[in-house]
């Protein structure tokens, strides 16, 4: 029963940190893509997608999540306009963590993707890999799964350069601990004055039998230069 509580709490802490990674995530690849490609209505035109099967996939999700949304800007939309669909700082409100990661992937100018990366530090292939993982754990979160103690089945990738602080103590990237640093990386530069460290003490103190290294923690962490 401890565990149990201890994983709720856990997950609902975890769930609530990458909301805000969405929500930056989301603007960024809708925005930048539009500023930088000229076209606001790009997340439908097939000219700035390199796969045209995923596009096609991408495609029929968005129209189906657009048909049947009873959003007020979304009806708003199409009692005010003859456009097909809305631009794309509109539509991507409709898209999951997942959803947007797979836009991301399928851009066909490198030069945006790096744009994109670049605003959360990281280089495009590691930028991916971390949505992935973050996705994955949302997904756990919102499914009511164990997360404490998982192990991803996806190995997250190590980033060779990086530009905020980071973790330098060996540690399992398939653990939750690796999951909560890219969760903490993100809010570095998206909410630099985030609370996530207090939030983390205070549960380990209202569970003190839990076995941090059971997570991945290493002895030291908190010393961690992503943590200061």
């Amino acid at each position: 029963m401890m565990l149990y509580r201890f994983d709720k709490k856990l997950r609902m802490l975890l769930l609530n940190e990458i909301e805000k990674i969405e929500i930056a995530v989301r603007e960024a690849v809708m925005n930048v893509t539009a500023e930088m490609s000229g076209d606001d209505f790009w997340l439908m035109n097939s000219v700035h997608f390199a796969n045209p099967r995923t596009f096609a996939d991408t495609t029929n999700l968005i129209d189906r999540e657009y048909r049947k949304s009873t959003e007020d800007f979304i009806q708003h939309f199409k009692n005010e306009y003859t456009n097909p669909y809305p631009p794309a700082w509109i539509l991507g409100e409709l898209l999951t963590m997942g959803s947007v990661n797979m836009v991301y992937r399928n851009l066909k100018e490198d030069r945006i993707r790096k744009a994109i990366s670049r605003i959360f530090g990281l280089q495009p292939r590691v930028f991916e890999s971390w949505l992935t993982t973050l996705t994955l754990v949302r997904n756990s979160c919102c499914h009511h799964s164990r997360v404490w103690n998982k192990v991803n089945f996806i190995l997250p990738m190590m980033p060779r350069r990086i530009s905020h602080p980071w973790i330098t103590l060996p540690v399992d990237p398939q653990r939750t601990y690796f999951n909560i640093c890219v969760i903490k990386y993100f809010l570095g530069g998206i909410s630099p004055n985030n609370d996530m460290l207090a939030k983390l003490r205070w549960l380990f103190v209202e569970f003190p039998e839990i076995d941090l290294a059971a997570m991945g923690f290493p002895k030291g962490w908190e010393m961690e230069p992503i943590w200061q």
